[in-house]
């Protein structure tokens, strides 16, 4: 059973990594072999690839903040709920987005799957400045 305290803290420190701007750090949270599925898109499967995930939205938005607003546990599956703030890279205008993954972790609280979810309508329309 993994204990809620120890997620609470991974989550802390996965936002911390997201913060940092290093997208190695925060694939780091992930499994070897794991994966992120961002609004149903294609997955990004691999430490790697969630780390070109990461570095992608670095590069559309260089001044990101992320601030974990919730998180959820039951067993192995966690809900982390999260706002991130920052400008887009193309327009200059702010963006404002929340959102949520949903992880089943393992035993040593890696990232083995994650199903992320935002409205990209809302971030697009921020972007525009609409």
């Amino acid at each position: 059973m993994i204990d809620a305290q120890a997620v609470t803290k991974m989550a802390a420190d996965y936002t911390a990594a997201w913060n940092s701007k290093s997208a190695e750090a925060v694939a780091s949270f992930y499994a070897e072999d794991g994966e992120i599925i961002i609004n149903n898109g294609d997955p990004w499967s691999g430490r790697s690839r969630v780390q070109e995930m990461a570095a992608g939205f670095y590069a559309d938005v260089p001044d990101l903040k992320l601030t974990c607003d919730d998180v959820r546990c039951s067993d192995s599956h966690v809900i982390f709920v999260w706002t991130f703030t920052g400008h887009d890279a193309t327009s200059g205008r702010p963006l404002n987005i929340r959102g949520w993954e949903e992880w089943e972790v393992g035993e040593d609280l890696k990232v083995k799957a994650s199903r992320g979810w935002f409205d990209a309508e809302d971030y697009g329309r921020q972007a525009e400045g609409k």
